[in-house]
C-alpha cells in the first residue's frame, strides 16, 4: 500500500484514487490501463477510465510508476523498480519473462557502436516465442 509518505516525497497529495490505482499497478505488475481499472472498482466501483490514465501519467511522470509496450498490445504498466529491466514477450501463449538489463549490453552495445543507436532501456522488449512454443509444431 502507498504511504502518504511516498507520495508526499514526490509532490502528491495522497488521494483515494491515487492510493488505489498504484496499489493495483504494484498487485497486478505489467497491467493494462484497463486492467488497473477492473482492479480499482472492486473499491471504487464508480471510478471512471479517465481518471485511471490521469493517475497513471501522474504516477509515471514522478517516477511511481514506468510503462512498457508488450508485444502487440496497448501499454502495461508496473511499479518503478530501481532495477532496469529488458521484457522477453512470447508472441504465442503471452508469457512475459524479465531479463535483468545487463543481459541485454551486448546487444544495445552493438546498436550504439555499429548505428549510432541508443536505447531507450526502460521499455526495452524483445518478442518472439517461448522454449515451450518453440518446441510445439
Amino acid at each position: 500500500m502507498p504511504t502518504q509518505h511516498e507520495l508526499h516525497q514526490k509532490g502528491l497529495r495522497l488521494t483515494p484514487q491515487r492510493e488505489l490505482v498504484l496499489k493495483a499497478v504494484r498487485e497486478l505488475d505489467h497491467a493494462t490501463p484497463e486492467e488497473v481499472h477492473e482492479q480499482v472498482k472492486l473499491a471504487h466501483p464508480g471510478i471512471n477510465l479517465s481518471t485511471i490514465y490521469r493517475n497513471l501519467e501522474t504516477l509515471e511522470n514522478v517516477g511511481l510508476v514506468q510503462h512498457s509496450h508488450l508485444g502487440h498490445g496497448g501499454i502495461r504498466y508496473n511499479a518503478a523498480h530501481d532495477e532496469l529491466h529488458a521484457h522477453l514477450n512470447c508472441e504465442s501463449c503471452g508469457a512475459m519473462i524479465e531479463v535483468p538489463i545487463e543481459e541485454t549490453s551486448h546487444l544495445t552495445q552493438s546498436l550504439l557502436d555499429d548505428y549510432g543507436f541508443h536505447t531507450d532501456l526502460a521499455h526495452l522488449a524483445i518478442s518472439g516465442r517461448c522454449e515451450a512454443c518453440f518446441a510445439k509444431p
